[in-house]
């Protein structure tokens, strides 16, 4: 996922608290940009379009571009740092990327098609074992989800990773077994198939 449009930037001059919150009071937010072994970038950002993108539906898994001078810096958000009253953006940390970056990065996981499984139909129970999966993808297609179809799925089925389609060049960090997602249980509760992989997990 990924923002085409571009943040317009300004090199930052002073650091430290002091001047951070000069910066504030120009209504602008100071912000860094690190990583690719390069030096970071002190830079200061407008406040009002700041704010708009951090708002904005999962920004924090969402490349973007930041303009400094005429020259557009590929990134990714990793902190944000808020105001805890008013909750507006204090500071934000970016990390440098190329396209061809792959970075790790936690994507949700969706469920469809209640209503056309049996199990679900005969009173069965979706055991949810993760609401997210760690992934490592191509900076520039950071995917919005996964999508579980559970059509035709009946009591007893166990959903693992290798049942669902992942996207193009996107491959689970966790290599090492099928990992459970989900499974469709009767009246009696969770299966011993999700109580077993919660345990591993705890583990």
């Amino acid at each position: 996922m990924s923002d085409q449009t571009a943040l317009v930037a300004h090199i930052r001059e002073g650091v430290g608290k002091g001047a951070a919150r000069a910066i504030r009071r120009q209504g602008k937010v100071p912000a860094v940009i690190y990583g690719e072994k390069q030096p970071p970038l002190s830079l200061v950002l407008d406040f009002n379009e700041l704010k708009k993108r951090v708002n904005r539906a999962g920004f924090m898994k969402s490349t973007l571009e930041i303009d400094i001078d005429g020259k557009r810096h590929l990134v990714l958000p990793k902190a944000v740092q808020r105001d805890p009253i008013i909750d507006d953006p204090l500071h934000v940390d970016f990390l440098r990327i190329k396209s061809d970056t792959q970075i790790a990065i936690m994507v949700p996981v969706e469920f469809i098609n209640h209503e056309l499984s049996p199990g679900l139909k005969r009173g069965g129970t979706l055991g949810v074992v993760r609401h997210e999966v760690e992934l490592l993808v191509p900076a520039n297609a950071i995917p919005d989800k996964l999508v579980v179809d559970l059509a035709g799925l009946d009591i007893g089925v166990v959903i693992h990773i290798s049942a669902v389609s992942l996207p193009e060049n996107c491959t689970p960090t966790i290599t090492d077994r099928d990992f459970t997602l989900a499974t469709i249980a009767g009246r009696g509760g969770p299966s011993a198939a999700a109580d077993e992989e919660e345990t591993t997990e705890e583990d």
